[in-house]
């Protein structure tokens, strides 16, 4: 199961930094995961200084 970013995104890019396979791409008003790489390490929640991410 992948990890889904919330709307309480702030767009740091702290979250895409951290994500050893690129599953995460700054999108048009927050940041967001694609499923299909998200290999669900959990590595992006660990940093977001906001908690908007969370498993799907």
């Amino acid at each position: 199961m992948a990890h889904k970013i919330s709307d309480a995104c702030i767009k740091c890019g702290s979250c895409a930094s951290v994500c050893p396979v690129g599953a995460i791409s700054e999108g048009d008003t927050q940041y967001v995961i694609d499923a299909g790489t998200c290999v669900d390490c959990g590595a992006c929640a660990a940093v977001c200084p906001v908690g908007a991410i969370s498993p799907e």
